[in-house]
């Protein structure tokens, strides 16, 4: 058991307060896990007030806030689960509600970076806690017993003498309670709650329709609005006009919207790489998607210009955004030039230089990946109702405390005024982190002066950015006589940025080691995409990986387990941000689930990756016919922490590994002088229900750790696995994404 205080010092981690003859519990989101640290003595120095999370109701519904955003990560079942396994709830008691936005009460509330589980989990369960201890008390006084003879389960109390009562009967009288002084958490072996399975919450309301999505937002007066901006990065507008598609039916106005000033300090969501849009609002989207066609502009190069640049901790930078419209090939080239000339040294172990001079064997081998689009399902939209003093936004969105600061600077307003609302979401992968539609509808709304809907449709989503960026790593390897790895190398280019991991593996488990990176600057604007940077690093090194051992004549996991025990027992610097044995552990796991060592003539491929905190190993299967490979079966081996909802645990695992597999085999976004050349999705591929697994097994490793990240870390080893087993089956080792074009050449 873990004994926790309710209070450090003065300050109170907790709150109780009745409302309406019910209990109605606050705690602390940012401080939970100061609170839990062993050596907590003192509160943290900013202390945020406290948010109402748990609701307890005399007719025994139990309410849980959720607080960050769900787009079908099923935060409003596994947050509930957290909470009502501390309580001894029923689970046919707990309802789940979407919290408002409220940066002071709920912290950031950012759907992101397989996070929203793990920095929750201690405040949950402390106030689950809290009020189960709470609702003992209140029965102890009422039935006059010791509260530690009072037993919980199922939210009943009861008692050896018989005398029993409901949580919700016993309520208002816990409201009345002074906090208890500590509370104590459960032993994680007695969880029954969590770690089993529940359905989603939510889910009879989205199939009947009631949850409300972004795109469902009605309100009286609204009108519809959509944006036309520039055909190619680096273009800007020089004239235009609007005068035929003003006359046009169901269409109010036209008009550009300057979004940036010179002197505007842009914030994390501020990263469209078009200052100037023209805004055109009617009575339905058919109308202003139909208006938008028939206005005649022209356009012109956009200027060279710097701008201040505030990321969501404050940090400020002076970005230059470059005068030219840029093409795929001239990508290739200045990547490749950056991987041939001098870069940047960002780690250095040993003496690579002389391990690669007397190396008996060197593999090399460059990878290359194409920028990718998000295309969640739902377009991108926001609605805005901005009036003179205040503002309210509604709309899909992973993080409304990345854009609420901005919009309220290009509003003028102050932030107190603008109120943000959260929707569920139709799909995002990092998409929804960047709300630059969300200011837009803001300043249409303020310039027509009645509430707006604003849509995308889908070519205005696909030709706007943001985008996964484009890469190009160069791999080297070293063997000696005995074939083990005594060099490695790493040269990461990247358009506009690389993916850098020096210290992930096989950092650490290699005596020799040099890590260089560099980027291209460009105007094309990127971003987040499910398990940044980390989805292609995945496949560059795990395929290399499985060449390097090919090369040692070795099995390809027996020998990455033997760099994982050299790096759990010996390891080569103090940066290595990663555990050998955990991820050891995944390898296996996945290795003993598919019997590998007796796969015979089964085309078999195998990677493993540690990113967002958690370990994943993915082993593909597939035949081959025309060409083209059939994923017959994906084993996938898990190591996340402690497993909240296991069915929702391995939903999100087969829709990571299905959109990797499909990323790897089609996605592919190029450029001709700044233009995107491919618009929608009759030529942008996506991968299709019979491209899809035909069978996928995901198995977790049993842990007692707090959970850790789930949503990103089954994509990354998806890539490489289908890569390594596409080799398996063919001879064929492939370099370049996307996968088809290598396949079909």
């Amino acid at each position: 058991m873990t004994i926790f205080k309710t209070a450090i010092g003065r300050r109170s981690f907790l709150k109780a307060t009745a409302t309406a003859g019910g209990l109605s519990l606050g705690f602390n989101l940012l401080a939970a896990p100061h609170t839990l640290a062993a050596d907590a003595k003192e509160a943290p120095s900013e202390w945020f007030e406290l948010n109402a999370i748990l609701s307890i109701h005399p007719s025994g519904d139990i309410e849980v806030n959720v607080a960050n955003p769900d787009f079908g990560q099923n935060l409003m079942t596994s947050f509930p689960m957290i909470a009502a396994e501390e309580m001894d709830a029923n689970w046919e008691d707990i309802r789940a509600v979407q919290a408002p936005y409220n940066a002071k009460k709920f912290g950031m509330q950012i759907s992101g970076g397989s996070w929203s589980v793990m920095n929750n989990w201690g405040g949950l369960r402390m106030a689950g806690a809290t009020a189960r201890q709470m609702m003992r008390t209140a029965a102890a006084n009422a039935w006059g017993v010791p509260v530690d003879e009072i037993h919980t389960e199922n939210s009943m109390l009861s008692h050896a003498s018989g005398k029993r009562a409901s949580y919700g009967e016993m309520a208002a009288a816990a409201a009345m309670l002074p906090l208890p002084k500590e509370a104590t958490l459960k032993d994680k072996a007695d969880f029954n709650i969590v770690g089993t399975s529940r359905k989603n919450l939510v889910g009879p309301s989205i199939v009947k329709g009631d949850a409300m999505f972004g795109i469902d937002v009605r309100q009286e007066g609204m009108l519809r609005a959509t944006v036309l901006h520039a055909p190619a990065f680096g273009m800007t507008i020089d004239s235009y006009d609007a005068s035929d598609a003003k006359k046009m039916p169901g269409i109010h106005d036209i008009f550009t919207i300057k979004l940036f000033p010179d002197d505007f300090v842009r914030g994390f969501s501020d990263v469209a790489a078009f200052r100037e849009v023209i805004a055109i609002v009617g009575d339905t989207t058919w109308h202003v998607l139909k208006a938008k066609k028939a206005i005649m502009v022209t356009w012109k190069l956009q200027e060279s210009y710097s701008y201040q640049s505030a990321d969501f901790f404050g940090n400020k930078s002076t970005v230059t955004v470059p005068k030219q419209v840029e093409s795929t090939t001239d990508h290739n080239k200045a990547m490749q030039a950056l991987i041939d000339g001098d870069m940047e040294q960002k780690r250095l172990d040993g003496d690579p230089s002389t391990a690669f001079a007397n190396a008996a064997k060197v593999v090399e081998r460059t990878y290359s990946a194409p920028f990718l689009a998000h295309n969640p399902m739902e377009p991108l939209n926001f609605f805005a109702d901005v009036g003179k003093e205040s503002a309210k936004l509604i709309g899909p969105h992973q993080g409304p405390v990345l854009a609420h600061n901005t919009v309220a600077a290009h509003l003028g307003m102050d932030p107190s005024k603008v109120e943000i609302v959260m929707t569920r979401m139709g799909g995002g992968f990092g998409r929804r982190l960047y709300l630059h539609f969300a200011t837009e509808v803001a300043l249409i709304s303020q310039h027509v002066q009645r509430p707006v809907h604003l849509t995308y449709d889908r070519e205005e989503d696909m030709t706007v950015g943001v985008y996964r960026p484009s890469y190009l790593i160069k791999l080297r390897a070293a063997l000696d006589a005995n074939n083990q790895l005594i060099g490695y190398h790493v040269r990461s280019a990247g358009v506009p940025e690389p993916c850098s991991f020096p210290n992930r593996f096989p950092a650490g488990a290699v005596d020799n080691f040099l890590w260089e990176e560099g980027s291209v600057a460009s105007n094309i604007t990127v971003g987040a995409f499910r398990a940044p940077n980390s989805n292609f690093m995945a496949t560059a090194e795990q395929c290399f990986l499985d060449e390097v051992a090919e090369t040692a004549g070795a099995d390809p996991i027996e020998f990455r387990l033997q760099l994982l025990e050299r790096a759990a027992n010996n390891p080569v610097g103090e940066k290595n941000d990663y555990d050998a044995n955990r991820y050891a552990g995944v390898l296996k796991l996945a290795r003993d689930k598919v019997n590998w060592n007796a796969r015979g003539d089964r085309a078999m491929g195998v990677a493993a990756y540690f990113c967002h905190n958690s370990y994943c190993c993915n082993i593909v299967e597939v035949d081959m016919a025309n060409g083209e490979p059939t994923v017959v079966n994906v084993t996938s081996a898990l190591d996340c922490g402690i497993v909240v909802n296991r069915d929702g645990a391995i939903n999100m695992a087969e829709g990571g590994i299905v959109d990797g597999i499909g990323n790897a085999m089609y996605g592919e976004l190029t450029f001709v002088e700044g233009v995107p050349q491919k618009r929608n999705l009759d030529n942008y591929r996506i991968i299709r229900m019979l491209e899809a697994p035909n069978n996928i097994d995901v198995h977790f490793v049993e842990s007692q750790i707090d959970p850790t990240g789930l949503g990103e870390p089954p994509m990354p080893p998806a890539m490489p696995a289908l890569a390594n087993a596409i080799y398996s089956a063919s001879g064929k080792r492939l370099y370049d994404q996307p996968f088809i074009k290598a396949l079909k050449g």
